[in-house]
Protein backbone atom coordinates (compact mmCIF):
# COMPACT_ATOMS: atom_id res chain seq x y z
CA UNK A 1 0.00 0.00 0.00
CA UNK A 2 1.30 3.06 -1.13
CA UNK A 3 1.96 5.69 1.83
CA UNK A 4 0.14 8.88 1.14
CA UNK A 5 1.53 12.51 1.66
CA UNK A 6 0.87 13.89 5.37
CA UNK A 7 -0.36 17.12 5.26
CA UNK A 8 -0.09 19.13 8.85
CA UNK A 9 -1.98 21.47 10.69
CA UNK A 10 -0.08 23.41 13.48
CA UNK A 11 -0.66 26.23 15.43
CA UNK A 12 -1.53 28.22 18.61
CA UNK A 13 -4.63 27.32 20.32
CA UNK A 14 -8.06 29.00 18.98
CA UNK A 15 -7.16 30.38 16.02
CA UNK A 16 -9.36 28.12 14.07
CA UNK A 17 -6.95 24.73 13.28
CA UNK A 18 -9.73 22.20 13.87
CA UNK A 19 -12.37 24.43 11.65
CA UNK A 20 -10.42 23.97 8.97
CA UNK A 21 -9.44 20.71 9.06
CA UNK A 22 -13.44 19.93 8.94
CA UNK A 23 -13.86 22.33 6.30
CA UNK A 24 -10.76 20.64 4.02
CA UNK A 25 -12.14 17.13 4.95
CA UNK A 26 -15.45 17.91 3.75
CA UNK A 27 -17.22 16.98 6.76
CA UNK A 28 -17.09 17.34 10.68
CA UNK A 29 -14.74 15.14 12.08
CA UNK A 30 -12.27 16.96 14.49
CA UNK A 31 -14.20 18.37 17.61
CA UNK A 32 -14.44 22.30 17.49
CA UNK A 33 -15.21 24.47 20.75
CA UNK A 34 -14.84 27.81 21.88
CA UNK A 35 -12.49 26.71 24.93
CA UNK A 36 -8.92 26.17 23.75
CA UNK A 37 -7.47 22.75 23.95
CA UNK A 38 -10.08 20.71 22.80
CA UNK A 39 -7.88 18.45 20.77
CA UNK A 40 -5.03 17.13 22.38
CA UNK A 41 -3.56 14.17 20.27
CA UNK A 42 -3.57 14.39 16.46
CA UNK A 43 -6.72 13.73 14.91
CA UNK A 44 -5.79 12.68 10.80
CA UNK A 45 -8.21 10.69 7.92
CA UNK A 46 -7.81 10.71 4.53
CA UNK A 47 -8.58 13.44 1.73
CA UNK A 48 -8.71 14.11 -1.47
CA UNK A 49 -8.62 17.27 -3.41
CA UNK A 50 -9.51 17.20 -7.63
CA UNK A 51 -6.85 13.57 -8.13
CA UNK A 52 -4.94 14.18 -5.53
CA UNK A 53 -5.19 11.76 -1.83
CA UNK A 54 -3.31 12.90 1.10
CA UNK A 55 -3.64 12.31 4.78
CA UNK A 56 -4.76 15.74 6.78
CA UNK A 57 -3.17 15.95 10.20
CA UNK A 58 -4.86 18.15 13.12
CA UNK A 59 -2.78 18.62 16.18
CA UNK A 60 -2.87 20.63 19.52
CA UNK A 61 -2.32 24.07 19.98
CA UNK A 62 1.39 25.21 20.46
CA UNK A 63 1.01 26.72 24.11
CA UNK A 64 2.30 26.04 27.68
CA UNK A 65 -0.80 26.59 29.79
CA UNK A 66 -0.45 25.89 33.21
CA UNK A 67 -4.07 24.93 33.94
CA UNK A 68 -4.01 22.44 31.59
CA UNK A 69 -1.68 19.79 32.64
CA UNK A 70 -1.09 17.98 29.39
CA UNK A 71 0.26 21.07 27.40
CA UNK A 72 3.49 19.93 27.28
CA UNK A 73 3.19 16.79 25.82
CA UNK A 74 0.00 18.24 23.38
CA UNK A 75 3.04 20.46 21.82
CA UNK A 76 5.75 17.88 21.87
CA UNK A 77 3.41 15.72 19.94
CA UNK A 78 2.68 18.50 17.68
CA UNK A 79 6.04 18.81 16.90
CA UNK A 80 6.59 15.16 16.21
CA UNK A 81 3.69 15.82 13.89
CA UNK A 82 5.39 18.44 12.29
CA UNK A 83 8.89 16.94 11.68
CA UNK A 84 6.77 14.09 10.18
CA UNK A 85 4.94 16.01 7.53
CA UNK A 86 5.31 16.48 3.90
CA UNK A 87 3.44 19.98 3.96
CA UNK A 88 2.78 22.19 6.77
CA UNK A 89 0.14 24.55 7.45
CA UNK A 90 0.82 27.44 9.84
CA UNK A 91 -2.43 28.83 11.06
CA UNK A 92 -2.72 32.00 12.55
CA UNK A 93 -5.73 34.02 13.92
CA UNK A 94 -6.56 37.05 11.62
CA UNK A 95 -8.29 38.97 14.09
CA UNK A 96 -5.70 39.87 16.28
CA UNK A 97 -1.65 40.58 16.10
CA UNK A 98 1.04 38.06 15.28
CA UNK A 99 2.19 36.86 18.76
CA UNK A 100 6.27 36.63 19.00
CA UNK A 101 5.98 33.35 20.31
CA UNK A 102 4.12 32.32 17.22
CA UNK A 103 7.09 34.01 14.83
CA UNK A 104 9.60 31.97 16.83
CA UNK A 105 7.11 28.80 15.90
CA UNK A 106 7.49 29.82 12.12
CA UNK A 107 11.23 30.53 12.20
CA UNK A 108 11.17 26.72 13.87
CA UNK A 109 8.96 25.60 10.74
CA UNK A 110 10.52 26.99 8.32
CA UNK A 111 13.67 25.09 9.62
CA UNK A 112 12.25 21.87 8.68
CA UNK A 113 12.97 22.54 5.26
CA UNK A 114 9.18 21.42 3.83
CA UNK A 115 6.73 23.09 1.71
CA UNK A 116 5.36 25.79 4.52
CA UNK A 117 1.92 27.77 4.13
CA UNK A 118 0.85 30.52 6.44
CA UNK A 119 -3.13 30.58 6.35
CA UNK A 120 -4.33 33.73 8.23
CA UNK A 121 -7.54 32.71 9.59
CA UNK A 122 -10.58 33.93 10.75
CA UNK A 123 -10.34 37.15 7.68
CA UNK A 124 -13.77 37.58 6.54
CA UNK A 125 -13.36 40.75 4.49
CA UNK A 126 -11.22 42.79 1.88
CA UNK A 127 -10.86 45.24 4.78
CA UNK A 128 -9.44 42.84 7.26
CA UNK A 129 -7.17 41.59 4.70
CA UNK A 130 -5.65 45.06 4.58
CA UNK A 131 -4.14 44.44 8.51
CA UNK A 132 -2.03 41.75 7.46
CA UNK A 133 1.13 43.92 6.06
CA UNK A 134 2.65 43.11 9.48
CA UNK A 135 3.12 39.32 8.36
CA UNK A 136 5.45 40.52 5.53
CA UNK A 137 8.19 40.52 8.03
CA UNK A 138 8.10 36.96 7.60
CA UNK A 139 9.68 37.25 5.01
CA UNK A 140 9.14 35.71 1.31
CA UNK A 141 6.41 33.46 2.27
CA UNK A 142 3.74 32.13 0.79
CA UNK A 143 0.34 32.89 2.75
CA UNK A 144 -3.26 32.78 2.28
CA UNK A 145 -6.09 34.78 4.20
CA UNK A 146 -9.06 32.08 4.44
CA UNK A 147 -12.41 32.06 6.82
CA UNK A 148 -12.72 28.57 7.80
CA UNK A 149 -16.00 29.02 9.47
CA UNK A 150 -17.46 31.19 6.13
CA UNK A 151 -15.28 29.02 3.47
CA UNK A 152 -14.07 32.05 2.17
CA UNK A 153 -10.67 31.69 -0.03
CA UNK A 154 -10.78 28.53 0.90
CA UNK A 155 -10.32 27.22 -2.77
CA UNK A 156 -7.13 29.71 -2.69
CA UNK A 157 -5.60 27.49 -0.05
CA UNK A 158 -6.68 24.25 -1.67
CA UNK A 159 -4.80 25.30 -5.52
CA UNK A 160 -1.62 25.52 -3.36
CA UNK A 161 -2.05 22.09 -1.87
CA UNK A 162 -2.38 20.81 -5.20
CA UNK A 163 0.78 22.70 -6.71
CA UNK A 164 2.64 21.10 -4.32
CA UNK A 165 0.99 17.51 -3.68
CA UNK A 166 1.25 14.58 -6.12
CA UNK A 167 -0.83 13.23 -8.41
CA UNK A 168 -1.64 9.61 -6.98
CA UNK A 169 -5.30 8.66 -8.31
CA UNK A 170 -4.39 6.35 -11.29
CA UNK A 171 -7.75 4.61 -13.21
CA UNK A 172 -8.31 1.08 -11.58
CA UNK A 173 -6.01 1.82 -8.45
CA UNK A 174 -6.43 -0.03 -5.55
CA UNK A 175 -8.68 1.99 -2.86
CA UNK A 176 -9.55 -0.96 -0.24
CA UNK A 177 -10.68 0.87 2.64
CA UNK A 178 -8.64 0.47 5.73
CA UNK A 179 -10.84 -1.95 8.50
CA UNK A 180 -12.36 1.15 11.28
CA UNK A 181 -11.70 -0.61 14.31
CA UNK A 182 -13.44 2.25 17.29
CA UNK A 183 -12.16 1.76 20.92
CA UNK A 184 -14.88 2.42 23.33
CA UNK A 185 -15.21 1.99 26.84
CA UNK A 186 -14.99 4.05 30.20
CA UNK A 187 -12.30 6.30 31.73
CA UNK A 188 -8.81 4.62 32.13
CA UNK A 189 -9.37 1.39 30.73
CA UNK A 190 -6.17 1.99 28.20
CA UNK A 191 -7.82 2.53 25.00
CA UNK A 192 -4.96 4.80 24.36
CA UNK A 193 -2.65 2.67 25.66
CA UNK A 194 -3.51 -0.02 23.37
CA UNK A 195 -3.65 2.07 20.16
CA UNK A 196 0.67 2.94 21.33
CA UNK A 197 0.96 -0.80 21.77
CA UNK A 198 -0.29 -1.89 18.38
CA UNK A 199 1.49 1.01 16.89
CA UNK A 200 4.34 0.20 18.17
CA UNK A 201 5.09 3.25 19.24
CA UNK A 202 3.82 5.94 21.61
CA UNK A 203 1.04 7.88 19.20
CA UNK A 204 -1.31 8.87 21.98
CA UNK A 205 -1.19 10.69 25.03
CA UNK A 206 -1.54 8.52 28.32
CA UNK A 207 -2.48 9.87 31.78
CA UNK A 208 -4.46 8.43 34.67
CA UNK A 209 -5.94 11.32 34.55
CA UNK A 210 -10.06 10.96 33.53
CA UNK A 211 -11.14 12.48 30.49
CA UNK A 212 -7.59 12.76 28.40
CA UNK A 213 -9.16 11.82 25.31
CA UNK A 214 -11.06 14.39 24.48
CA UNK A 215 -11.49 13.75 20.16
CA UNK A 216 -11.61 10.44 18.65
CA UNK A 217 -8.08 10.08 17.11
CA UNK A 218 -7.36 7.91 14.45
CA UNK A 219 -4.42 5.96 13.94
CA UNK A 220 -3.57 3.97 10.57
CA UNK A 221 -1.07 1.04 11.07
CA UNK A 222 -0.43 -1.84 9.09
CA UNK A 223 -0.24 -5.74 9.88
CA UNK A 224 0.28 -8.51 6.72
CA UNK A 225 -0.02 -5.83 3.97
CA UNK A 226 -3.82 -5.20 5.31
CA UNK A 227 -4.22 -1.93 6.71
CA UNK A 228 -6.27 -1.12 9.89
CA UNK A 229 -7.25 1.85 11.51
CA UNK A 230 -7.83 2.40 15.48
CA UNK A 231 -10.23 4.89 16.77
CA UNK A 232 -9.23 5.97 20.51
CA UNK A 233 -12.59 7.43 21.53
CA UNK A 234 -12.96 9.62 24.81
CA UNK A 235 -14.25 7.76 27.94
CA UNK A 236 -17.69 7.32 27.96
CA UNK A 237 -19.32 7.80 31.56
CA UNK A 238 -22.44 9.75 32.59
CA UNK A 239 -22.09 13.25 31.96
CA UNK A 240 -23.28 14.49 35.73
CA UNK A 241 -20.21 13.30 36.35
CA UNK A 242 -18.56 15.14 33.74
CA UNK A 243 -17.18 19.40 34.83
CA UNK A 244 -15.64 20.01 31.87
CA UNK A 245 -17.41 21.14 28.43
CA UNK A 246 -15.13 19.93 26.16
CA UNK A 247 -14.86 16.67 27.79
CA UNK A 248 -18.75 16.42 27.22
CA UNK A 249 -18.41 17.04 23.93
CA UNK A 250 -16.27 14.44 23.49
CA UNK A 251 -18.21 11.72 25.32
CA UNK A 252 -21.27 13.53 22.92
CA UNK A 253 -19.38 12.55 19.84
CA UNK A 254 -17.67 9.07 20.62
CA UNK A 255 -21.32 8.07 20.90
CA UNK A 256 -22.24 9.08 17.71
CA UNK A 257 -18.87 8.08 15.72
CA UNK A 258 -19.80 4.50 16.77
CA UNK A 259 -22.18 4.19 13.79
CA UNK A 260 -18.97 4.90 11.37
CA UNK A 261 -16.58 2.18 12.49
CA UNK A 262 -16.63 -1.18 10.84
CA UNK A 263 -16.02 -3.04 14.35
CA UNK A 264 -16.59 -2.14 17.86
CA UNK A 265 -13.75 -3.18 20.44
CA UNK A 266 -15.07 -2.60 24.10
CA UNK A 267 -12.36 -2.39 26.12
CA UNK A 268 -12.92 -3.01 29.95
CA UNK A 269 -10.73 -2.98 33.03
CA UNK A 270 -10.03 -6.20 34.54
CA UNK A 271 -9.78 -5.31 37.90
CA UNK A 272 -13.50 -3.84 38.13
CA UNK A 273 -15.72 -5.00 35.39
CA UNK A 274 -18.14 -5.41 34.49
CA UNK A 275 -19.46 -2.04 36.22
CA UNK A 276 -22.85 -0.70 35.38
CA UNK A 277 -21.30 1.48 32.86
CA UNK A 278 -19.31 -1.19 30.85
CA UNK A 279 -23.22 -2.71 30.62
CA UNK A 280 -24.45 0.44 29.34
CA UNK A 281 -21.75 0.72 26.64
CA UNK A 282 -22.02 -2.57 25.70
CA UNK A 283 -25.97 -1.61 25.20
CA UNK A 284 -24.62 1.00 22.97
CA UNK A 285 -23.02 -0.97 21.00
CA UNK A 286 -25.39 -3.70 20.29
CA UNK A 287 -27.60 -1.08 19.16
CA UNK A 288 -25.49 0.45 16.57
CA UNK A 289 -25.68 -3.10 14.84
CA UNK A 290 -21.63 -3.41 14.49
CA UNK A 291 -19.94 -6.76 15.19
CA UNK A 292 -18.46 -7.05 18.20
CA UNK A 293 -15.25 -7.64 20.22
CA UNK A 294 -15.03 -7.54 24.32
CA UNK A 295 -11.51 -7.43 25.38
CA UNK A 296 -10.54 -7.20 29.31
CA UNK A 297 -7.32 -4.89 29.70
CA UNK A 298 -4.98 -5.48 32.27
CA UNK A 299 -5.46 -9.23 32.86
CA UNK A 300 -1.87 -9.52 33.82
CA UNK A 301 -2.54 -7.38 37.14
CA UNK A 302 -5.69 -9.75 37.79
CA UNK A 303 -4.90 -12.18 40.52
CA UNK A 304 -5.42 -15.41 38.84
CA UNK A 305 -6.13 -17.50 41.99
CA UNK A 306 -8.93 -15.23 43.16
CA UNK A 307 -10.28 -14.82 39.80
CA UNK A 308 -9.56 -17.13 35.96
CA UNK A 309 -10.79 -16.82 32.92
CA UNK A 310 -13.55 -19.47 33.47
CA UNK A 311 -14.81 -17.34 36.53
CA UNK A 312 -14.89 -14.06 34.29
CA UNK A 313 -16.45 -16.05 31.37
CA UNK A 314 -19.33 -16.98 33.99
CA UNK A 315 -19.34 -13.53 34.97
CA UNK A 316 -19.69 -12.17 31.65
CA UNK A 317 -22.19 -14.41 30.96
CA UNK A 318 -24.51 -13.52 33.41
CA UNK A 319 -24.38 -9.52 33.42
CA UNK A 320 -23.71 -9.44 29.64
CA UNK A 321 -25.74 -12.18 28.27
CA UNK A 322 -27.19 -10.02 25.69
CA UNK A 323 -24.17 -8.87 24.09
CA UNK A 324 -22.51 -13.07 24.41
CA UNK A 325 -21.69 -13.15 21.05
CA UNK A 326 -19.24 -11.27 21.15
CA UNK A 327 -15.89 -13.13 21.27
CA UNK A 328 -14.24 -12.02 24.64
CA UNK A 329 -10.23 -11.51 24.91
CA UNK A 330 -7.64 -10.96 27.57
CA UNK A 331 -5.29 -8.72 26.96
CA UNK A 332 -2.43 -6.14 28.67
CA UNK A 333 -1.97 -3.30 26.90
CA UNK A 334 1.38 -2.89 29.20
CA UNK A 335 3.37 -6.26 28.02
CA UNK A 336 1.37 -6.85 25.17
CA UNK A 337 0.00 -9.88 25.87
CA UNK A 338 -2.79 -11.12 23.17
CA UNK A 339 -3.35 -7.56 21.65
CA UNK A 340 -2.88 -8.28 18.36
CA UNK A 341 -5.64 -11.26 18.55
CA UNK A 342 -7.54 -8.11 18.40
CA UNK A 343 -6.97 -7.28 14.96
CA UNK A 344 -7.20 -11.33 14.25
CA UNK A 345 -10.93 -11.07 15.71
CA UNK A 346 -11.95 -8.14 13.86
CA UNK A 347 -11.14 -9.40 10.68
CA UNK A 348 -13.29 -12.67 11.80
CA UNK A 349 -16.33 -10.60 12.79
CA UNK A 350 -16.84 -8.19 10.13
CA UNK A 351 -16.54 -11.17 7.49
CA UNK A 352 -19.20 -12.87 9.64
CA UNK A 353 -21.82 -9.61 9.89
CA UNK A 354 -21.13 -9.58 5.99
CA UNK A 355 -22.48 -13.54 5.72
CA UNK A 356 -25.10 -13.56 2.97
CA UNK A 357 -27.02 -17.12 3.54
CA UNK A 358 -28.71 -18.64 0.57
CA UNK A 359 -32.15 -18.79 1.41
CA UNK A 360 -32.42 -22.66 0.46
CA UNK A 361 -30.32 -22.94 3.43
CA UNK A 362 -32.09 -21.39 5.88
CA UNK A 363 -35.40 -22.68 4.99
CA UNK A 364 -33.45 -26.40 5.68
CA UNK A 365 -32.32 -24.65 9.23
CA UNK A 366 -36.27 -23.32 9.54
CA UNK A 367 -37.50 -26.80 8.48
CA UNK A 368 -35.09 -28.46 11.27
CA UNK A 369 -36.03 -25.93 14.16
CA UNK A 370 -39.55 -25.90 13.36
CA UNK A 371 -39.74 -29.84 13.97
CA UNK A 372 -37.83 -29.67 17.63
CA UNK A 373 -39.48 -26.60 18.69
CA UNK A 374 -42.57 -24.99 17.66
CA UNK A 375 -42.30 -21.25 18.05
CA UNK A 376 -44.34 -18.90 20.62
CA UNK A 377 -45.19 -15.32 20.73
CA UNK A 378 -45.28 -13.15 23.66
CA UNK A 379 -48.48 -14.16 24.46
CA UNK A 380 -47.98 -17.68 24.66
CA UNK A 381 -49.54 -18.65 21.71
CA UNK A 382 -48.02 -21.09 19.37
CA UNK A 383 -47.26 -20.22 15.77
CA UNK A 384 -45.62 -21.81 12.86
CA UNK A 385 -42.59 -19.81 10.76
CA UNK A 386 -43.85 -20.81 7.54
CA UNK A 387 -40.65 -19.40 5.57
CA UNK A 388 -37.07 -16.88 5.47
CA UNK A 389 -34.91 -15.22 4.14
CA UNK A 390 -32.28 -12.70 4.61
CA UNK A 391 -33.33 -9.38 4.45
CA UNK A 392 -29.46 -7.67 4.19
CA UNK A 393 -25.97 -7.84 6.37
CA UNK A 394 -23.90 -5.92 8.25
CA UNK A 395 -25.98 -7.17 10.57
CA UNK A 396 -27.42 -10.09 9.24
CA UNK A 397 -31.31 -9.38 9.06
CA UNK A 398 -33.66 -12.41 8.26
CA UNK A 399 -37.80 -11.96 7.56
CA UNK A 400 -39.62 -14.57 9.03
CA UNK A 401 -43.46 -15.37 7.43
CA UNK A 402 -45.90 -16.14 10.00
CA UNK A 403 -49.34 -16.13 10.01
CA UNK A 404 -49.10 -13.20 13.06
CA UNK A 405 -47.17 -10.03 13.42
CA UNK A 406 -47.19 -10.74 17.21
CA UNK A 407 -43.32 -10.71 18.31
CA UNK A 408 -41.97 -13.74 19.51
CA UNK A 409 -41.45 -14.68 22.92
CA UNK A 410 -38.14 -12.73 24.16
CA UNK A 411 -36.94 -16.67 25.58
CA UNK A 412 -37.60 -18.51 21.61
CA UNK A 413 -36.47 -15.72 19.93
CA UNK A 414 -33.07 -16.06 21.94
CA UNK A 415 -32.91 -19.29 20.90
CA UNK A 416 -33.49 -19.18 17.80
CA UNK A 417 -31.19 -16.25 17.12
CA UNK A 418 -28.04 -18.44 18.95
CA UNK A 419 -29.31 -21.95 16.64
CA UNK A 420 -28.90 -19.51 13.60
CA UNK A 421 -25.65 -18.04 14.79
CA UNK A 422 -24.30 -21.18 15.76
CA UNK A 423 -25.32 -22.82 12.57
CA UNK A 424 -24.12 -20.81 10.61
CA UNK A 425 -20.55 -19.41 12.49
CA UNK A 426 -22.11 -15.83 12.74
CA UNK A 427 -20.05 -15.05 15.75
CA UNK A 428 -19.58 -11.56 17.04
CA UNK A 429 -21.98 -9.63 14.85
CA UNK A 430 -25.60 -9.12 16.26
CA UNK A 431 -28.69 -10.45 14.40
CA UNK A 432 -31.98 -8.75 13.50
CA UNK A 433 -35.13 -11.08 13.37
CA UNK A 434 -38.19 -9.08 11.50
CA UNK A 435 -41.26 -11.16 11.40
CA UNK A 436 -43.43 -10.18 8.29
CA UNK A 437 -47.35 -11.53 7.87
CA UNK A 438 -47.75 -13.87 5.20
Amino acid sequence: MKKLPRVVIVGFPNVGKSTLFNRLLGKKKSLVHSLPGMTRDQVSAECTLRDRRFVLVDTGGFFDNQDDPFSVLVREKAWEASQEADILLFVLDGKRLLLPPEEELFLSLRKLDKPLFVVVNKVESEAEEGRLVELFRLGPQDFVAVSAEHKRNLEDLENLLIEVLPANLEHGQDTESPLKIALVGRINVGKSSLVNRLSGEKRLIVSEIPGTTRDCTDTLIHRDKKAYILVDMAGIRKMSRTRDQREKAGIIKAKKDILAADVICQVMDAQECPTRQDTAIAHLAKESGKPLILALNKWDLVDKDTLTIKDFERMATRKLDFVSYAPLLFISALSGQRVVKILDKADEVLANGRKRIATARLNEFLNTINTQFMARTRKGTKIKIKYMTQLKSSPPTFILFTHSRIPLAPAYEKFFINKLRETFDLKGTPIRIVLRRN
